[in-house]
């Protein structure tokens, strides 16, 4: 019998709602936190994407989530995704997250509460009962403040069947909408998992008038599989993130489960809204946002998923390109054509390339000083890639709220001479002059960086990749700085490694200036002071 549901109407019985958690799950986990203009920017991409619930933040984590997920509410009308704030199983959490939450056209307030005896025992310190009036109680407060209630029973697939039954009859009772079934730790088997959800649809009263969601963790590399075997229990609603992203191992990788489900559709016969040649766009936004990139083997997304090297292989593809592929690339978003322009293209083309790439809103101040990076690039560069564009669009667009910002830079270095780095940073829009000298350029670029803004900070993690092939390539920098426990990575791109790396130092850098600035706006430049 369909599922009649206050966000979604009457649900047919084989659409699948994609529950996005990117901005929550994902962003919670170390290294991948954003500032409101960065989460805004992967809201809209996410939207454009299709997916139906976007998890916009813990709402009373801080004032920054708070702030976050307001935003994000407001963004979005009738026609958007419904926008959804997690929240504990107890009044202040609710309460906050209906606050956040009521610019929003279509919301949801999302209850957790951990049901296994080890939760209960060791977290919670609850006994059974206690832990079914809390379900009761918090699922009919988040009804008086939103139609749309989801319910999450916390480790879940560990928890006792019989209890985990009484626990989602009673999240039904109170007026819950949704009944989240997560594998917290990442313990399942795909066959543990289907029986989860087989059985709860078929003991627990009022199951048919629900919709069971999956959200599964990565911990054992099973997530996908666990997901989609959640799917043929009964689920009707996956949670993951972009690229897989989230605490340890990370969640379901949302472009995996929904190509699964179109590319074997003769086996998975279900269908979802998802718009699929965004997903690497959608992908590669994250990675700049964030500092991670993707290993490049991943699945849909790493650079190899659609390149062929062996011999056998290629001359499989050449002769008809499904001997070794599954999907076509452009499914997904990759193009087959990406030498298009060049230092004589114009502003017209160059926009036209940007709205190709999935750039879409762009203020006519960014695509200006991305342009000018372009013709910057195009006359450093013999071939100029749809990745070259996209790295430099990236920095632009992506940062162009950062109060730090490199404006000038000169490194001296060579065999015998000891390296120096002078530069010039604008910080909240005033020069700051530095020069220092290291072990190397990049040493010597970085220690500028810190006595042009004194700070503390600990560099964990140095890495260089080319965004192309070739000896002209763009160099893309990740940096990983820590300060007070908090780990961020930063990105770079430029066909110059040094400014690409300094680029790339001064994005982490910004990004631990946002995360002191989500509970209290410090002093700039006293913010990573020791």
């Amino acid at each position: 019998m369909p599922v009649t549901h206050p966000s979604f109407g009457t649900l047919d019985p084989d659409r699948v709602i994609i529950f996005d958690t990117t901005l929550r799950d994902g962003e919670q986990s170390p290294g991948f936190s954003m500032n409101l203009e960065e989460k805004l920017r992967m809201a809209e991409a996410l939207a454009e994407l299709g997916v139906d619930v976007m998890e916009a933040g813990f709402a009373i984590a801080s004032p920054g989530d708070f702030e976050s997920v307001q935003a994000i509410a407001r963004k979005f009308g009738k026609d958007g995704p419904v926008v959804a704030s997690l929240g504990r199983a107890n009044p202040a959490d609710i309460l906050r997250s209906a606050e956040a939450l009521k610019p929003a056209a279509r919301k949801r307030i999302h209850i957790v509460l951990a049901t296994s005896e080890l939760h209960m025992r060791v977290k919670l310190r609850m006994s059974r009962e206690e832990v079914l009036e809390a379900t009761a109680a918090s699922v009919t407060l988040g009804r008086n403040h939103a139609e749309d209630v989801e319910w999450s029973a916390e480790d879940g697939s560990r928890s006792d069947p019989d209890f985990l039954c009484r626990c989602c009859e009673a999240a039904i009772k109170a007026g819950a909408t949704t009944i989240n079934i997560p594998d917290t730790v990442g313990y399942s088997r795909p066959d543990e998992i289907r029986d989860i959800f087989r059985m709860l649809r078929e003991r627990v009263p009022g199951a048919d008038g629900v919709v069971f969601s999956t959200h599964n963790h990565n911990d054992l590399g099973m997530a996908v599989a666990n997901t989609l075997a959640a799917i043929e229990g009964g689920a009707r609603q996956i949670e993951a993130t972009i690229n897989g992203i989230g605490e340890r191992a990370g969640n379901a990788s949302l472009e995996e489960v929904a190509m699964a489900l179109r590319t074997r559709h003769d086996a998975l016969p279900y269908r979802h809204a998802i718009e699929t040649p965004r997903i690497l766009r959608t992908s590669k936004l994250l990675a700049t946002i964030t500092g991670f990139d993707v290993q490049p083997n991943k699945a849909i997304v790493g650079r190899n998923a659609f390149a062929h090297e062996s011999g056998i292989h290629q001359d499989g593809v050449l002769k008809d390109a499904s001997t070794y592929e599954i999907m076509t690339p452009e499914s997904v978003g990759w193009s087959t054509n990406s030498l298009v322009l060049g230092k004589h293209s114009g502003r017209a083309a160059f926009r036209d390339k940007l709205k190709a790439l999935g750039y879409e809103g762009i203020g006519d101040n960014q695509l200006n000083d991305a342009f000018r990076r372009f013709k910057d690039l195009a006359d450093r560069k013999k071939v100029v890639y749809d990745e070259d564009v996209a790295a430099l669009v990236d920095d632009e667009v992506v940062r162009g709220h950062d109060r730090v910002r490199l404006t000038a830079l000169n490194v001296t270095t060579g065999l015998g001479a000891k390296p120096m780095a002078s530069l010039t940073l604008e910080i909240d829009g005033k020069p700051h002059e530095g020069m220092a000298g290291g072990d190397g350029a990049v040493d010597a670029t970085f220690n500028a960086i810190r006595q042009a803004f004194p700070h503390e900070v600990a560099l964990k993690l140095f890495a260089v990749q080319s965004v192309t092939g070739g000896t002209d390539a763009q160099a893309r920098v990740t940096v990983r700085l820590e300060e007070a426990g908090k780990l961020v990575d930063g990105q770079g791109a430029d066909t110059d490694t040094i400014v690409a790396s300094a680029r790339a130092y001064i994005h982490a850098l910004n990004k631990l200036l946002a995360k002191r600035e989500r509970t209290a706006p410090p002093d700039l430049h006293a913010a990573l002071s020791a």
